[in-house]
This record gives C-alpha cells, structure tokens and sequence, in this order.
C-alpha cells in the first residue's frame, strides 16, 4: 500500500529511542523525511546514521523540550530547514513515578512540562505550516490514563491530558481539513521500560507476571507495531480518521485478561 508520505516533513519528538525511534525509522523507510526532536545529540545522531545507512533521509535537532522556548526554537529551525511541516508526532516523555504521596508541588509541575506541556507547545507552534499542508498530527499516549498504575499521579494526569487534547484539536481543526488522532500503548518493551523493569525486585518474574496477562498472544507490544498503526494514522490513506484513540496492545486495556 502506498501511504503517500513520500518527502513529507514529519517531526517526531523523542524520535532517537524506543517507540519514537520505531516511527522515524518507519517513516523514513516509506519515504518521508522524519526530523527527530530530543534532548540526546549522541542517540539523535545514531539514529539518523542508521536511517541514512539504508537510504533513507532524517533530519534532527537537539532540545530540551521541557523548556517552551526550546519548543519554539525547534519548529522554528524545521521550517527555516525544509519550508513545511507535513506531521507531527508528539511522542517525547516517560513514566517518571511522581506520585500523590511521594510527589510535591514542584515534581508535579516539572513532569507535567516534561509529559504534557510540551505535546501543546510543539503543536501550537507547527499549526500554521500544518494548516497550510493540511497535515496531521499524532499524540502517542498511555493506558495508564484508562487504568492507574498507582505512584504516577503526574504521568497518569499527562496522559489524560493527551487524549483529551486529541479529541479537542481534532474538533478546532476541522475547518482546516488537519486531522489529530492518537495511539495508546500498554505494554511495549523500550529501553525505558527496560530501566523501569530492572528497578523492581524480581525483574524477570515481574515481567513474566504482566507479559502473561496481555491477551493476545501473551506477548509485548513492539515498537514497529506501535510505528505501523501511527503511520497509518499520520497518512492520507486514512484521510477520513479523526479525533479517534487507537489502542495497539494485544487487548490489554479493553479485554478481559482473566481469559487464557
């Protein structure tokens, strides 16, 4: 299937690891041209070399993007560089375990700006080039906005944030024909996600434990699975798709996970 995203201007925020890195390398495999936006020059850098070592074309920039004026400054470098902004993925952020009880004032508002604040700044500033392409834009989320996890009261009001922001800028852009959807995500092994596993007690039984309670298949989420539904969603083969959360997770949010 041709997705028609052949030298379109995509960013990906957090697009140098783990979920984010799965989409730039899919998009630059269908021909489009990611611009990673991270924090990380060194991992920015690898994966642009990788991307460029199979053909592909990437282009990347540094940036903090919990400061809102490092926000403005990167769409800023995107349009000097390229002229257009095609997509957007808001994708950059983690599960930084700021709970109610362990949690203050200042942690709240810091993982906010690191999780949610951002997802609105990037947006807000790529609009006019994605009115003016009639592009799309993407909001990774998590299902710990359906479910709680407990201990991460920050990140679970980020993501429910997100999804909110999805169906409310897919409402506001309707006159302007830019299409907004979002893909939750569960359980999908990152290195993130890897650094979290380790830190329990038990790490390898622990995650056997959730692996076995994801119904379909009783396996991990991949990245490229994650990539294949957000780039989908991102293209115009789905140019009549908005304001929908889609859930790539083996069923783990809306199943019953009692069922073997």
């Amino acid at each position: 299937m041709d997705l028609q995203i052949k030298d379109k201007v995509i960013i990906v925020t957090g697009g140098a690891r783990g979920i984010g890195k799965g989409i730039t390398v899919l998009l630059a495999k269908e021909g489009a041209i990611p611009v990673i936006i991270s924090r990380t020059e060194a991992e920015n850098i690898k994966t642009a070399e990788e991307i460029e070592a199979f053909g592909g074309k990437a282009y990347h920039i540094q940036a903090e993007l919990s400061d809102p004026e490092a926000c403005r400054a990167a769409v800023e470098k995107v349009i000097q560089q390229f002229g257009r902004i095609d997509g957007l993925v808001n994708n950059a952020g983690e599960n930084d375990g700021v709970g109610l009880q362990n949690g203050s004032y200042e942690k709240f508002m810091q993982s906010l700006h690191k999780n949610l604040v951002h997802y609105y700044l990037v947006a807000h500033y790529a609009l006019p080039e994605l009115i003016k392409s009639q592009g799309s834009i993407l909001n990774i989320t998590s299902k710990v906005a359906d479910t709680g996890q407990g201990g991460t009261s920050a990140y679970a009001a980020s993501n429910g944030g997100r999804n909110a922001l999805t169906r409310e800028w897919a409402v506001e852009l309707l006159p302007h024909n830019v299409r907004v959807n979002a893909v939750a995500v569960a359980e999908c092994y990152t290195p993130l996600y890897e650094r979290w596993i380790q830190t329990l007690d038990n790490p390898e039984e622990k995650l056997a434990s959730i692996t076995k309670n994801i119904p379909l298949g009783k396996r991990m989420t991949t990245a490229e699975e994650i990539a294949n539904a957000a780039i989908f969603l991102l293209s115009p083969v789905s140019s009549h798709t908005t304001g929908q959360i889609v859930y790539v997770d083996g069923g783990y949010v809306h199943l019953d996970r009692s069922v073997q």
